[in-house]
C-alpha cells in the first residue's frame, strides 16, 4: 500500500494527549505527582483496611470457638494458611478462604455467603477439623507433622 494510502493515526499512533503534555512539561510532571501521590494513598491503605478485616475475623473466630486452646490452633492453621485473609485463593490448587478449602465451594455448606464471610468460613473450617482431626487442635498437631491439614 502506498505511504499516502495509509492515514496519519496508523502511521503516527501518538495521542492528542501526549502531544500536549510533551509540550506542556509542567502539566505533564504536576499529573504524574497527582498520580504518584494518589498511588501511595492506595497503596497505604490497602494494608490498614486489610489488617482491619483480619482482626474482625480474629475477633469473630475467638466469639465462635469459646475454649482458648483451641481457638489458638486454629488461629495457627489460619495463620500459616491464609494470615486470617477471607479471600486468600492458592494459585497452584485453588483451595479458598481462611481455612483453605479445597475446593472453596466446600464451604457453601455453611453458609451461601462463603465467599465474602469470615464466620461462614470459621463455621465451615472447625466443623471440618472436628470431623476429620477430632478437634482444631488435633488438626494442628497433623499441621505441624505435615504441613498442611
Amino acid at each position: 500500500m502506498p505511504a499516502t494510502a495509509m492515514s496519519p493515526k496508523k502511521r503516527f499512533p501518538v495521542t492528542l494527549s501526549l502531544l500536549r503534555r510533551i509540550a506542556s512539561p509542567k502539566k505533564a510532571l504536576a499529573g504524574t505527582a497527582v498520580a504518584a501521590a494518589t498511588v501511595g494513598t492506595l497503596l497505604a491503605a490497602a494494608p490498614a483496611h486489610a489488617a482491619s478485616e483480619a482482626s474482625q475475623a480474629q475477633a469473630t473466630a475467638k466469639k465462635m470457638i469459646s475454649n482458648s486452646a483451641q481457638y489458638n490452633c486454629f488461629a495457627k492453621i489460619v495463620d500459616h494458611e491464609s494470615d486470617w485473609n477471607i479471600n486468600a485463593t492458592n494459585a497452584s490448587s485453588g483451595a479458598y478462604g481462611l481455612v483453605q478449602a479445597l475446593p472453596g465451594t466446600k464451604m457453601a455448606s455453611a453458609g451461601s455467603d462463603w465467599k465474602t464471610n469470615a464466620a461462614t468460613q470459621i463455621k465451615w473450617g472447625v466443623d471440618y477439623m472436628k470431623d476429620r482431626y477430632g478437634s482444631p487442635c488435633g488438626a494442628w498437631d497433623f499441621w505441624q507433622a505435615n504441613n498442611w491439614y
